[in-house]
């Protein structure tokens, strides 16, 4: 199966992605984008920039590996493995977090993405990282087989 122009754009803007290139986010995203991961929900271009930014402000090093790609009309998803270094997480330490981005492009035909939703497990890049918590979190995760 071919692989679809707007989406590969898509992964190819991600995989460049750094605190360099976040007021970029116009080249794939609409002006009233809805963005939303397990930690938050954004609406608009201008908010989504000023959070990429944020995130990226500490970021030592991030990057993203795309597996699976499949698209029909304007809804596609793709699975990716995100390798992100911090000083706060994991002692700095590189950390893999894999997930899923559902993604919605604009009906315009621009290529450019209205809504974009990711699922990621937030413990593993989160919780579990924290000195006090993290021991605590995986211990539960363990006695409950998960």
């Amino acid at each position: 199966m071919p692989r679809d122009p707007q989406l590969e754009a898509f992964c190819a803007f991600y995989k460049k992605l750094d605190k360099t290139c976040t007021k970029n986010l116009y080249e794939i995203y609409t002006e009233d984008v809805r963005f939303e991961d397990p930690l938050h929900r954004i609406s608009g271009l201008p908010a989504l920039e000023a959070y990429f930014a944020a995130l990226y402000e500490n970021v030592t090093a991030c990057r993203f590996d795309f597996h699976d790609r499949q698209r029909q009309d304007d809804i596609a998803f793709v699975t990716w493995t995100m390798r992100l270094s911090h000083p706060r997480l994991a002692r700095g330490a590189e950390v893999a977090v894999e997930g899923c981005s559902r993604l919605v492009f604009a009906a315009d035909g621009s290529g450019r993405v209205s809504a974009h939703r990711d699922y990621f497990d937030a413990g593993n890049l989160l919780y579990e990282r924290l000195p006090l918590l993290g021991p605590v979190i995986r211990r539960i995760k363990r006695h409950a087989g998960g």
